[in-house]
């Protein structure tokens, strides 16, 4: 490496140090909430500092907080976690505001028009993006019953991305991945309607990833951010509870 090339480093990393940094990530542990099907996290101390050293065992779902699904976490004979590329995982980031929408109707699911009328404002959503759907949701964290928001049927009311939405982002505007505030990709109300997640399945169809209980999002312009999703690597993984952060432009 040349001095030349460890300058433009140092000035880069000068640059983004002087920006605005915001964290993505909830903090999570047991009393968090989290997908139904899941048991609640164990945290479990092994030794203390009377022994010496303080460490402890940790036991959760891979989706568990916030956190990453891999293209496997859906679909056969596709990447693990450990196969995402580090490039893949910082991102120009898009953040669709839909939280005036999802605050008037829990159900609310973005529409291919929800899309172009951000793109009239905002300009088109360009490719090889990280497209975040902002809806408020994680500021009902961490009270399990406002995160799950069920009637008194005990349907679920959790707003989410439309599948036609998703096809435009994907298949025309060639983005690279997507974030949500809530469990999943897909708005409750579809869930039932379609008795899958038809939303989630398509994403990681694409052979991309899904970052999902994101928070802060409310902090962030609608463009121009960039956004860095840093995860660790266990073998074979569906997915993990993962650091995102972005840093203002």
């Amino acid at each position: 490496m040349t001095v030349k090339a460890e300058s433009e480093i140092q000035e880069a990393l000068r640059l983004l140090k002087s920006k605005k940094w915001v964290d993505l990530t909830h903090t999570f542990g047991p009393n968090s909430p989290h997908f139904f099907m899941f048991d609640d996290a164990e945290f479990k101390t092994l030794f203390t500092h009377d022994d010496g050293f303080f460490a402890q065992n940790f036991s959760f779902s891979g989706q568990y907080g916030t956190h990453i699904d891999a293209p496997i976490h859906f679909v056969r004979d596709t990447r693990y976690l450990e196969e995402l590329q580090l490039k893949e995982l910082v991102l120009p980031l898009v953040v669709i505001d839909k939280s005036a929408a999802a605050a008037a109707n829990n159900d609310f699911t973005l529409s291919v028009q929800d899309i172009l009328d951000f793109e009239a404002v905002h300009g088109e959503i360009e490719e090889g993006t990280f497209v975040a759907l902002r809806t408020d949701w994680s500021k009902r964290w961490p009270d399990h019953e406002a995160f799950n928001n069920k009637d008194a049927d005990g349907n679920n009311h959790i707003p989410g991305w439309g599948p036609e939405a998703l096809k435009l982002l994907f298949e025309h505007r060639k983005i690279k991945a997507i974030g949500h505030e809530t469990f999943d990709t897909d708005s409750a109300i579809d869930f039932r309607k379609n008795g899958k997640l038809i939303g989630e399945y398509y994403v990681l169809e694409q052979d991309t990833y899904q970052i999902e209980l994101m928070t802060n999002l409310h902090l962030l312009p609608a463009k121009g951010a960039i956004i860095f999703n840093i995860v660790p690597k266990p073998e074979k993984a569906s997915g993990f509870p993962v650091r995102s952060f972005a840093i203002l432009p």
